[in-house]
């Protein structure tokens, strides 16, 4: 598939989540491609490296580092963005695209949050506030892009019980955690420029792509079966109707690099459906364009991680 035109990335500095596999690591190999030094963040320390090697085999001439990172964990979260400003002077792109999806029992991060919500949302929130200065420093503005997905379609943000703890469905929390990164990206746009920030937003989704995201929510017990099949009947869909992680990271990288991409919109697949096809402007769901929502999650976020966006 051809990739639309990109603006070179040459001397720009790129962290990418959820980077050792899948759409994370397709992203950072095509930001790597474009010149920009890439950081390779997530939390297995052994499958970092082996993903660091996939890059460097792939692009001999990439510059690609990695580094550990818990989304799960607000304490991790702000000790890497602390050692990170150590020792980075400016982050010129900022791909918040690590998540779990529908693991079949309820979980929680290491601050009592629902696993889904704590890391798919939660932890790119505070991730993003504790970079802005790093963000904020990037010569000619950097570029912030939160990666949702089709699933917000159907999601709801359940204020009355935000973390599941009444009520868990998988998927139903998994598809609120993704409106809500779809919200993060709409409300950040919309302050950035209401305050006159040199911050670019733009939100991207895979579409239908066949990568291990339903794997990142490990089955317990009893339910290891159910889990099993769930993922069975997952991988059958997506492999039947959906595309290849590296087409599936095409929107990501479109968002990032693309002259054309603008601040505030979402960009997808551009196929019926946005299943599939090559990177395009994606219709945003109505749950994501209300603004009172979108205010109102940021408030409960800032207030559930602690930390606030200057």
């Amino acid at each position: 598939m051809m990739q639309p035109e990109m603006t070179r990335l040459d001397g720009k500095l790129a962290l990418v989540t959820g980077a050792n596999s899948g759409l994370g690591f397709e992203a950072a190999c095509g930001l790597a491609a474009l010149g920009a030094r890439v950081v390779l963040a997530a939390r297995n320390p052994t499958r970092n490296e082996e993903a660091l090697a996939r890059l460097k085999a792939r692009i001999p001439h990439a510059q690609a580092e990695t580094a550990f990172l818990d989304l799960a964990s607000l304490d991790d979260v702000t000790a890497f963005a602390s050692a990170f400003a150590g020792k980075e002077a400016a982050l010129d792109i900022l791909v918040n695209n690590a998540g779990v999806m529908a693991p079949p029992m309820r979980q929680e991060t290491a601050d009592g949050f629902e696993l889904q919500l704590g890391v798919n949302h939660l932890g790119h929130f505070a991730l993003t506030a504790r970079l802005m200065p790093l963000l904020r420093a990037s010569p000619g503005g950097a570029t912030v892009v939160p990666v949702a997905s089709l699933a917000a379609w159907r999601g709801r943000i359940q204020f009355d019980d935000l973390q599941s703890r009444y009520h868990y469905s998988a998927f139903t929390a998994y598809r609120q955690s993704k409106l809500a990164n779809l919200l993060f990206a709409t409300e950040l746009a919309r302050k950035a420029h209401a305050n006159g920030l040199p911050l670019h937003v733009r939100a991207a989704h895979p579409g239908w792509s066949r990568t291990s995201i339903g794997l990142n929510g490990p089955s317990l017990g009893a339910t290891a079966l159910r889990a099993k099949l769930s993922e069975r009947v997952i991988s059958l869909a997506f492999g039947a109707l959906g595309q290849s992680a590296e087409d599936g990271a095409r929107p990501v990288i479109y968002a990032a690099a693309s002259p054309k991409a603008e601040d505030g919109l979402y960009y997808g697949p551009s196929d019926r459906g946005e299943r599939r096809g090559p990177p395009g402007l994606a219709i945003i769901p109505p749950s994501a364009r209300g603004t009172a929502t979108a205010r109102r999650l940021w408030d409960v976020s800032e207030r559930l991680t602690g930390v606030t966006f200057a």
